[in-house]
């Protein structure tokens, strides 16, 4: 039962590591891997030195912070109220609500996104002009990109990310709380005392995973979301390595920035895990 697993990563996450070397070639499809002309680090040095790579950098460490920031609690905080219900019907149907939105596609939801929040005829700008003010440009303000993409995520994502933290709980000896309710501990403090503690190693592991994740934030949302007007606060890495790679043509050079982004993400993880274990806990190895 293990065999297509592995047959599955062998083939479309191994093999496909020994595409790397062109980071460090000027591959010519033609010539192939093996037979491009070797340049090194020539690659990595030009993406250093271009002028887009602040801006690329910033972009990316922002955004990435912000889903770190506000994203990743998320999901804690919903299955912490979702655990606190003690009507099972009205859990399932909140629970089955709120996964929904993680099946569809991102073209399904940026295109929710524009019905609600273009200044022509969107419901949110239609609120906002009801109540006497002034139109918000949502999708095409510079400003908003980040929160746009943000909420995006929250959306899309967080109902999903609750399916973990659940379980977690549903294994939590109940005899705890029962101590903690003779005790005199309300629901809150039963919540901070006895059920954040019982999914802390949870939490940790789902959160160096997640850093391993911090240089990737998908290429379809963010390229599906920006445009002339707020590209320059949206742009990153992963909308770079495409028009550099796809539409340029230029594969050493994208693959060269694409280990970059990878390697940075390895680097969080082994150092997060190295500090979580330094502090006592699990870590992921």
């Amino acid at each position: 039962m293990v065999l297509p697993t592995l047959v599955y990563f062998f083939l479309f996450k191994y093999l496909p590591m020994l595409g790397l070397v062109i980071a460090f070639k000027d591959y010519q499809p033609f010539l192939g891997f093996i037979d491009s002309p070797w340049v090194g680090l020539e690659h990595f040095q030009r993406f250093f030195t271009a002028d887009e790579f602040g801006t690329l950098f910033r972009n990316t460490m922002l955004i990435s912070f912000y889903r770190l920031l506000f994203f990743f609690p998320f999901p804690i905080i919903i299955s912490l109220m979702l655990n606190e219900v003690r009507l099972h019907w009205f859990k399932r149907t909140v629970q089955t609500v709120i996964y929904i939105p993680h099946f569809l596609s991102w073209i399904v939801i940026v295109g929710i996104t524009y019905v609600f929040f273009t200044t022509e005829g969107g419901l949110v700008n239609e609120l906002i002009a009801a109540a006497g003010g002034t139109k918000i440009n949502f999708l095409g303000g510079a400003e908003w990109i980040r929160t746009m993409l943000t909420a995006q995520s929250i959306w899309h994502d967080a109902g999903w990310g609750t399916i973990i933290y659940l379980a977690a709980m549903s294994n939590l000896n109940p005899q705890l709380y029962e101590a903690a309710r003779i005790d005199g501990a309300g629901r809150f403090h039963q919540m901070w005392n006895v059920t954040l503690p019982g999914i802390r190693s949870t939490i940790i592991i789902l959160f160096i995973l997640q850093l391993g994740h911090f240089m990737d934030l998908g290429f379809e949302q963010i390229f599906n979301m920006i445009n002339p007007s707020n590209r320059v606060n949206g742009d990153v890495y992963d909308t770079y390595v495409y028009v550099a790679g796809i539409t340029q043509g230029q594969f050493s050079y994208s693959t060269a920035v694409g280990l970059f982004k990878s390697a940075v993400g390895l680097v969080l993880v082994v150092a997060a895990n190295r500090i979580v274990k330094w502090f006592g806990e699990e870590g992921v190895y």
